[in-house]
């Protein structure tokens, strides 16, 4: 490492060490800010949550954002799938990032926090402290620890027992109905989240739960009280303006024949008929179930590395290995290699069962996965009695 590295870092830490101690003025403001929902890629559907430290005695404008990640790092995907991506604390000045949504139309509000100077300066070291470079990264969890709920805790611990919530009412929404409550225009990242997530998210998610939408947490601090020192109990909010009102502009749905639904429909009828007709014809071609149940099985061992690798449970206990079973790959193969009927009706014969479970068990929107198992349980019933007509003639012969 040679001396000008040395000197640039240095100067780094001396420069955190410095702007760690520093003393907030009593001219200092603390906002949270809130970004909509976005359509420009799937990340962005569930906004955004920033802190925003303010303090223009000392020329101090902060964003503290817990939503940074790195593309480019070593193994991106696999580390995306298991749940491992570090995800880091970034700091950046507000006009740095109004301009980005804007230009993608999305909502910018601020909330006024009405915090003590204490208060305010305690919030301060605890993101400064967070921002050191061993302390930045941190494991993303979906519902659990995420962009979102990492400011809604660090601010909760610097107002201490003062802050107090609104008495949450009847819950009868899940993470998954929250979920997707924002992934309506994105038919088919809705189809393809709802199928990878299990059971954990069919749960009821409290107050505090569902605070992992920014949108939540916006609105929950929004009801939030806390205490003075004078013991008055006064709003946590004290002003919300909306920095950017987003134009309304129409909706870009999908044509309908690009839905999920539609084209799992056609496909389903298009197998449907292929299949009666071999069957009259006398002889169902297997070739399409090994397209078919190839494919589904590819899925499920997409399903089992998730359920099995990754570490925030979301994926845990999904229902939909039922029916995207991994052992269909390679056991289509021998099912359908003509050598063994009785293997060949086992197998189907099993595989139908699963499918009705998988029907009555997944809890996802839309109904495409059910064309798609309907479709499937077509084939199964199709290669059945395919069996069972060839033990017929050969009995009969």
């Amino acid at each position: 490492m040679n001396r000008l590295t040395l000197l640039l870092l240095l100067l780094l830490t001396v420069n955190c060490s410095l702007l760690t101690a520093q003393t907030l003025s009593p001219s200092a403001r603390v906002s949270l800010i809130t970004y909509g929902p976005g359509q420009d890629d799937i990340s962005s559907v569930f906004g955004h949550t920033e802190i925003r430290i303010y303090d223009p005695s000392v020329g101090l404008d902060r964003n503290y954002s817990y939503g940074g990640f790195d593309y480019k790092a070593d193994y991106f995907i696999l580390k995306f799938l298991r749940g491992t991506l570090p995800y880091t604390l970034s700091v950046h000045a507000l006009y740095q990032a109004i301009y980005y949504y804007q230009q993608n139309n999305r909502s910018i509000r601020e909330q006024l926090l009405n915090l003590s100077a204490t208060q305010r300066q305690r919030l301060f070291e605890a993101l400064e402290t967070n921002y050191l470079p061993e302390n930045r990264l941190y494991r993303y969890k979906f519902f659990y620890d995420n962009c979102a709920t990492r400011p809604r805790d660090v601010i909760a611990e610097a107002c201490g027992d003062s802050l107090q919530f609104p008495a949450p009412k009847k819950l009868t929404k899940s993470y998954r109905d929250w979920m997707n409550d924002l992934l309506g225009e994105k038919p088919w990242a809705q189809l393809g989240m709802n199928i990878a997530i299990g059971r954990p998210a069919d749960a009821v998610a409290t107050t505090w739960e569902s605070m992992y939408l920014p949108n939540n947490v916006f609105n929950q601090l929004a009801q939030a009280t806390i205490q003075q020192s004078s013991r008055q109990q006064v709003s946590l909010v004290s002003s919300t303006q909306t920095l950017f009102e987003p134009q309304n502009l129409p909706k870009q749905n999908l044509p309908l024949p690009l839905y999920p639904a539609f084209v799992f429909a056609v496909f389903g009828t298009l197998i449907g008929f292929i299949t009666y007709r071999q069957y009259v014809q006398g002889k169902v071609d297997r070739s399409i179930d090994r397209l078919l149940f190839g494919f589904a099985g590819l899925c499920g061992w997409l399903l089992l590395f998730l359920c099995i690798l990754r570490d925030d449970d979301v994926t845990a206990w999904n229902p939909s290995i039922l029916w995207l079973l991994p052992l269909h790959l390679p056991l289509i193969f021998r099912a359908t290699n003509g050598k063994s009927q009785r293997f060949t009706n086992l197998y189907f014969g099993i595989t139908a069962v699963l499918l009705l479970l998988g029907l009555f068990t997944c809890t996802i929107p839309g109904g495409a996965h059910a064309l798609f198992i309907l479709t499937l349980l077509i084939r199964c019933v199709a290669n059945i009695q395919q069996v069972r007509r060839t033990r017929a003639l050969t009995v009969s012969s």
